[in-house]
């Protein structure tokens, strides 16, 4: 089953997580992975281009998982919240001001949210990718972006890396885990 919506309108993300709701009658697992990048100087960076991103991923985060988590609780046995952040949270990032922003936001957001849902058996942590290869989107900009630095270990990640430290969250036995970062990166940002 597919259910598509635009995460920065209320009312499309409430008929999604009623659709999923009828099918499936509960949620286990939600990933917050909706994001836009663009590149603009900062003094160039228009209000409206400002919000653009900021709507999409931090406001998209929240109306999601609001939406979506009374089907979570419906079953009284928890479930996990991912959010997917991003490493120019951490490094920063030239002519990216509002990326950079709203993916720091979303470090804040997983906190809170870990310490609100706890006892209600819900984890909620942030997977935060470095440079992943594949197809950029238009808006992305320059590859690389000015500034960027590269992996140590001499490649770009896959999404099957992202995965594969996604998916453990999912299982019982990453239950104790809540209210982390956690970096996928191959080095490109060390704590």
């Amino acid at each position: 089953m597919v259910c598509l919506a635009d995460v920065t309108k209320e009312a499309a993300v409430r008929r999604m997580a009623e659709r999923i709701g009828e099918r499936f009658g509960r949620l286990d697992v939600l990933v917050n992975n909706a994001a836009i990048r663009a590149q603009v100087p900062f003094l160039e960076m228009s209000l409206a281009q400002w919000r653009e991103i900021t709507a999409v991923i931090l406001d998209g985060a929240f109306i999601v998982t609001q939406a979506c988590l009374p089907l979570m609780l419906r079953s009284g046995e928890g479930g996990q919240i991912v959010n997917i952040g991003g490493a120019t949270a951490y490094t920063g990032a030239l002519e990216r001001a509002h990326v950079v922003s709203a993916k720091a936001g979303l470090g804040g957001f997983t906190r809170a949210l870990a310490m609100e849902l706890a006892d209600r058996g819900i984890t909620v942590n942030c997977v935060v990718p470095g440079r992943i290869g594949g197809q950029r989107s238009k808006t992305a900009g320059a590859e690389p972006p000015p500034g960027h630095r590269e992996p140590i270990v001499g490649r770009l990640g896959e999404p099957e890396d992202v995965a594969a430290m996604v998916r453990p969250l999912w299982l019982p036995t990453g239950r104790y885990v809540t209210g982390q970062t956690i970096h996928v990166n191959g080095g490109l940002f060390m704590t």
